[in-house]
């Protein structure tokens, strides 16, 4: 080796398109490409204690949007925001014996405080019913304390030892919360699907995932509840249904063991009727597996943090300044209009580099500036859905880029709705049913009710994909022809619902 400096007399080294894509294809072993694309686009960094992952801020970005929507309408609603301590006492926590025995496997607990043990250990919120609710019988006294509508965004710790997955499931995870307490069942059930139709919309308005409302069996409810409403998402890369978001009645349970009582305008005590409801980070989760290909995210124009990026293409004797300037031109033009817009002008990355790393990234849309575009006044347009290119004149760039922005929300939301709609399988037979759930389907069947036949269904299901469970029973319910027979049971049924597999 001679003992000149290498480095000296060469131009700087530009890095091209290298080990930059995903080594797993979503078709072929999803496991591994989703844990692979939560990582690679910048989503999540895994932390040193198993089922903990760390937010990184192109995931936080997508959170911040939805608590921005859901804040302002829970506002509208007259629901306020507050924040309850992370901490319960076992005593409270194990008052309502339904509700404490559906969480106690993972309900986690401080048993230490440095070096001496706590005389009572005290349990992390699972979530906060048991937190509440002694206030809430602090603060109602009479019906013109009602309806008391709290919300709180906090994190929860749930100690799952089961298959830790990235924003699916967590050993802790952020999300809201909602607490309410009403004097009539009437109001407590109007709010129930009031808020169950702001998550329909968190899902189809803003992630572009299409998902069923229903309710929960007797069985899958919430522990301690009255009933339970549920937006249901599918992904069909594994055949699996996906709690999406809950809402539920808790009928009056707590409100008799919290001793939340009023007087109403008769002068009689009355117990209130109480909801709660929550969607969590989860949702996140759900819009990667759903939208994400082989080259990473695919992120819907309304929760991108970057709805476009702006990459300049210069040429060895091109006008490198002017196309620079073009660049933070359409920038500014795009910000100024609404739209969340940023340029890459990293000198020591390759165009193609910046397409690969964007691409990984989920960015909606990518706007090139070359030469050509710089002298014809228009620019290159990349949809990241598609892949469609298009050349867009400078003069009304803006509008032309919202009206695109506008169209991939939509093509998301259609090909997800398409892609999905193709999994429902109609069964009316154990045979057909067994058949469906190989095949990956999500499954409609006429079922009688019965918890013992749904208990039947898991245990003869079991295997090393994970029983088969009730999904939800949809609001918007087929015919169901008199003499129709439950699938499982051959007895009478009495409404057609949703089984399979499920996260």
């Amino acid at each position: 080796m001679s003992g000149k400096d290498p480095k000296k007399g060469k131009k700087k080294e530009v890095k091209k398109e290298t080990g930059l894509g995903l080594s797993y294809k979503k078709d072929e072993n999803f496991g591994e490409w989703y844990s692979e694309v939560v990582v690679s686009g910048e989503m999540i960094e895994y932390y040193d204690i198993s089922g903990c992952y760390i937010l990184r801020p192109w995931a936080m970005s997508i959170w911040e949007i939805l608590q921005g929507f859901f804040n302002a309408e829970i506002k509208k609603m007259k629901i306020k925001n507050a924040y309850f301590p992370l901490f319960v006492s076992p005593a409270v926590l194990q008052k309502e014996k339904d509700h404490i025995e559906g969480f106690a496997p993972e309900v986690a607990w401080v048993t230490k405080s440095g070096e001496s043990d706590l005389e009572v250990p005290i349990a992390i919120r699972p979530t906060s019913e048991t937190v509440m609710y002694p206030y809430f019988s602090k603060w109602i006294r009479g019906h013109r304390d009602l309806p008391l509508r709290l919300n709180q965004w906090c994190n929860v710790v749930r100690w799952e030892f089961s298959n830790p997955t990235p924003f699916i499931r967590s050993r802790e995870f952020l999300w809201q919360e909602g607490h309410t307490a009403f004097a009539t069942k009437e109001e407590s059930d109007a709010e129930v699907l009031e808020i169950l139709e702001l998550y329909r919309r968190i899902y189809e308005e803003f992630l572009a995932v299409p998902v069923s409302k229903g309710k929960k069996s007797e069985l899958e409810k919430f522990a301690g509840g009255l009933y339970t409403t549920t937006v249901e998402a599918f992904i069909p890369n594994t055949g699996r249904g996906i709690q999406g978001a809950t809402s539920h009645c808790l009928g009056q349970s707590f409100a008799k063991i919290f001793e939340i009582n009023f007087e109403n305008e008769k002068g009689e005590k009355a117990m209130v009727w109480q909801n709660s409801w929550g969607f969590t980070t989860r949702t996140i989760g759900v819009m990667i597996m759903v939208h994400g290909d082989d080259k990473g995210l695919v992120l819907p124009p309304k929760v991108a943090s970057t709805q476009v990026v702006v990459i300049p293409v210069p040429y060895k004797d091109a006008n490198t300044q002017g196309i620079y300037d073009a660049c933070a031109t359409t920038v500014k033009e795009l910000n100024e209009f609404g739209i969340r817009a940023e340029a890459d002008l990293r000198d020591n990355y390759s165009p193609g580099w910046k397409y690969s790393h964007w691409e990984m990234k989920g960015v909606p849309l990518r706007i090139e500036i070359g030469p050509k575009d710089l002298a014809n006044n228009q620019v290159r347009a990349v949809r990241r859905d598609s892949g469609a290119k298009t050349d867009i004149p400078v003069a009304n760039l803006a509008e032309q880029v919202k009206d695109v922005l506008i169209t991939i929300q939509q093509n998301l939301f259609d090909v997800a709705k398409q892609k999905g709609d193709a999994c429902v399988q109609i069964v009316k037979t154990w045979d057909e049913f067994t058949v469906a759930l190989v095949q990956k389907k999500l499954v409609l069947a006429p079922w009688c009710d019965e918890e013992d036949v749904e208990k039947d269904v898991k245990a003869r299901t079991k295997g090393e994909m994970g029983a088969a469970k009730t999904l939800c029973s949809p609001f918007d319910q087929p015919e169901l022809p008199e003499g129709t027979m439950c699938f499982a049971s051959g007895k009478p049924a009495k409404k057609w619902t949703y089984w399979g597999r499920s996260y």
